[in-house]
Parts: C-alpha cells; structure tokens; sequence
C-alpha cells in the first residue's frame, strides 16, 4: 500500500500558475499509475492527469495544454503544473495512486482561483 500527501494548493490570480506536490510512501517507479484529481463544490471528483511507471502521461480535456503532470523518482515525489488557471479550477486537488488494483487518495489540497 502507499500513503500520499499533497501540499501546494492556495489562492492564485486567475492565469497565473501553481505547483502542487504529492509525496508518496513508495518509489514512484513502483506504482502501475498515479495522477490527480479534483473535486468542486457541488460536483463528483473528475480526473485532471495521470502519470505511469513508464512515464506515459495523459490530460482531461480541461487542463490539456495547461497542466503537465511530472514525477521525481528519487524523491518519491509526482507534481502538478498548472498555468493560466482560471476560476473554475477551484476544487479540492487529491494525489491518487493505483497499485495491485485498488486506488489510494490523499487528504486533498485545496485550490482556490479568484481575484
């Protein structure tokens, strides 16, 4: 099993950036896929980005061209890049982690994009 940590959520001004962190338990390396995703107020969490133990990325349609999912072996940690965010990107951002066919979550880091 794995245990992952978010951090790096805030208010940011709509198109500027932020950076959110996930730590993992494991080596990344280890785990089949892991990714993020968010949950707004009123709505069901939705996928933003997915990374596997190859490197193989993938982007939901909202956030293609603007968030790029990273990881850092070594320090067990996968990051999330997000620039020109707009307000409705506001949502609680969880780290996920497949691995032997169950899903593991974070606490969630929140996200808040407003002037």
């Amino acid at each position: 099993q794995v245990q992952l940590v978010e951090s790096g959520g805030g208010l940011v001004q709509p198109g500027g950036s932020l950076r959110l962190s996930c730590a993992a338990s494991k080596i990344i390396f280890s785990i089949y896929r892991m990714g993020w995703y968010r949950q707004a107020p009123g709505k069901q969490r939705e996928l933003v980005a997915t990374i596997t133990s190859t490197g193989s990325t993938n982007y939901a349609d909202s956030v293609k061209g603007r968030a790029t999912i990273s990881r850092d072996n070594a320090e067990k940690m996968v990051y999330l890049q997000m620039n020109s965010v707009k307000p409705e990107d506001t949502a609680v951002y969880y780290c996920n982690a497949y691995l032997n066919f169950r899903d593991y979550w974070g606490q969630g880091t929140q996200v808040t994009v407003s002037s």
